[in-house]
């Protein structure tokens, strides 16, 4: 029970959070994204669970920085299951994550979160996070 490292076999659950943050259809390639990301060394793929069943995880990545001491953490995905939130699963999986930052030189912890994500946005504000109005993204050939 709680959080653990993610393993191969829980894509199904981790293809069905992702469907219920907006992104279907994973079931295809998921097993190799979650292959790829834990073997990579600056990532974290994390597991909340109850009575073995998953019910919410994280991605988080590590990037070091070049121009300041200090590294950042990127949460790429975090779904907790919507049968089940505003329990404090969310708090302890960010909360342990804020620990593996700091221990990992990070000074700061970043997230993108979209606009309609709204109970989101709150409970990221509640966890300190502030919001940081300039976001680029330029999509690349569905392909990639």
């Amino acid at each position: 029970m709680g959080i653990r490292k993610a393993k191969v076999d829980d894509w199904k659950a981790l293809s069905e959070l992702l469907n219920q943050l907006g992104y279907p259809n994973t079931e295809t390639f998921i097993k190799e994204k979650i292959e790829k990301l834990l073997i990579h060394p600056d990532e974290e793929l994390l597991i909340y669970e109850e009575d073995e069943k998953v019910l919410a995880f994280i991605s988080l990545h590590f990037i070091p920085q070049l121009a300041v001491k200090g590294d950042f953490a990127r949460i790429s995905y975090f779904a907790v299951n919507t049968t089940i939130r505003s329990k404090g699963i969310g708090r302890k999986i960010e909360e342990y994550c804020t620990d593996l930052a700091k221990k990992r030189n990070c000074d700061r912890i970043e997230v993108h979160c979209h606009s309609r994500r709204v109970d989101a946005h709150r409970f990221y504000t509640r966890q300190g996070f502030t919001e940081s109005p300039k976001y680029f993204m330029k999509m690349m050939n569905e392909s990639v």
